[in-house]
Order: C-alpha cells, then sequence, then structure tokens
C-alpha cells in the first residue's frame, strides 16, 4: 500500500496502522484485523483495493451463511486473514 501524503478529508498526515474492521452480511457479523492508512487528526481510514475486495467477499459469505472457516466470537465471527485465495 502507497501512503497518501496527506488526508483527503482534513488534509493531516497519513500513517499506516492496524485496524479492526466490522463487516457485517446479512444477520451476521465479522471482525477483521486488516492495514489502513488512518489519518493521525480526524481518524479517516483508507483501504487498499485488495483489502476492499476483501470485505466484498467477507460480506458476501455472511450473507450466504457460509461461515464454516470463519472463528466464532460469542455471536459473530472473528476473520483472522484477509487473503482473497482463501476466501474464494
Amino acid at each position: 500500500m502507497t501512503p497518501f501524503e496527506k488526508c483527503p478529508i482534513c488534509g493531516s498526515e497519513m500513517v499506516v496502522k492496524e485496524v479492526e474492521k466490522l463487516l457485517r452480511g446479512g444477520l451476521n457479523t465479522a471482525t477483521v484485523k486488516v492495514s489502513a492508512e488512518v489519518c493521525l487528526r480526524c481518524g479517516e481510514k483508507l483501504y487498499s483495493q485488495e483489502t476492499i475486495q476483501c470485505f466484498e467477499r467477507i460480506r458476501e459469505k455472511l450473507s450466504r451463511r457460509e461461515v464454516s472457516q470463519f472463528q466464532p466470537l460469542g455471536q459473530s465471527f472473528l476473520v483472522t486473514s484477509c487473503v482473497l485465495e482463501s476466501l474464494a
């Protein structure tokens, strides 16, 4: 991921951090840890195209209730990897 020099929202500095993203699909919810560019001032998060595609695949699987490869976490699921090949 190539970091933006400045936040597109407020113009402040962006840094790469690991963040948690909450995804919903149908009645199911998953938490995914991914790398994102985060604004130090306003907190805006920017994700790579590959990460966004991974989010879409996870949401589809959640909607179809195909959650056997996800780790249960209470009433939701923890996705330990955002690798596209493992979610195909």
